[in-house]
């Protein structure tokens, strides 16, 4: 049986094509490619100031350990979250159930203060952090695409990371932590947005040379919801921190829950 050149390339072309993308060969989809466009998704492709926002409930629950590793205190805190153009907004609502006090409310700015210094963002205004993946955070990381998955119902690129060798440059107090940390990440393969991340912390990372104190272990775990075509916001997270502050062993574990996502419109 002969085989025409028009059939070939119909029909058998496509497919070896495929064929090699799935075993890796340079027509396939890279790592780095992925990356690039997630990248680029977060810098342009934030909601617009005139597009719809958003708002929904957040629950935090953290908790403090003792030396034996029993629960020493247990804080929950209710939030409502306003996000509008890429940018959330926090308002705390309850702590353990009740009304917050005024220390309350204090330290939850300070709180919020901190994490902006941290991160090397602006003191004021809103929150930022769903657009975390900035070209500067990227390129301090080599990516292994590991494979495609589904991940709640839609197709993602399962891709491990870890820091480049040598170590990028340490500019932030965040930087130092990153060259410490490995993980993988689900982009999804239709929007490139970041749908799951998983993070661990591989060496002890000291806060101005040990005097502040320490983090001896790290391992995080966030997901993001899709509420709307190119739309994503966080919907849960959990960590296990431990380490050092000043002269005190430290550990505590984090979770956090975000529910009932609707239009701003709708909520009024």
């Amino acid at each position: 049986m002969i085989v025409s050149g028009k059939i070939l390339i119909r029909f058998i072309l496509p497919a070896l094509v495929l064929t090699n993308g799935l075993h890796g060969s340079a027509i396939a989809v890279t790592a780095e490619s992925i990356i690039q466009k997630a990248v680029a998704r977060a810098s342009t492709g934030r909601p617009s100031a005139e597009g719809p926002g958003y708002t929904y409930t957040k629950v935090n629950v953290t908790e403090q350990f003792d030396t034996k590793g029993h629960v020493k205190e247990r804080k929950e805190r209710m939030f409502q979250v306003y996000f509008r153009a890429g940018t959330s907004y926090v308002k705390l609502l309850q702590v353990n159930g009740h009304a917050p006090a005024q220390a309350d409310v204090k330290f939850q700015t300070e709180t919020q203060s901190s994490v902006h210094e941290f991160f090397g963002q602006p003191a004021s205004g809103g929150d930022n952090r769903d657009a975390f993946l900035t070209p500067e955070l990227a390129a301090r990381f080599e990516y292994v695409l590991v494979g495609e998955v589904t991940f709640n119902g839609r197709r993602t690129y399962q891709i491990h990371f870890q820091p480049k060798n040598p170590e990028p440059p340490v500019r932030h107090i965040a930087d130092r932590l990153l060259n410490h940390i490995s993980g993988t990440l689900w982009v999804d393969a239709e929007e490139y947005e970041i749908a799951r991340a998983d993070i661990q912390l591989g060496a002890e990372v000291d806060v101005l040379g040990g005097v502040i104190g320490c983090l001896r272990k790290l391992a995080y775990t966030m997901t993001r919801t899709r509420v709307a075509e190119g739309v994503w916001l966080h919907s849960f997270s959990s960590g296990d921190f431990e380490g050092r502050k000043l002269l005190e062993p430290m550990r505590i574990k984090m979770k956090s829950e975000c529910t009932n996502f609707r239009l701003l419109a709708a909520a009024k």
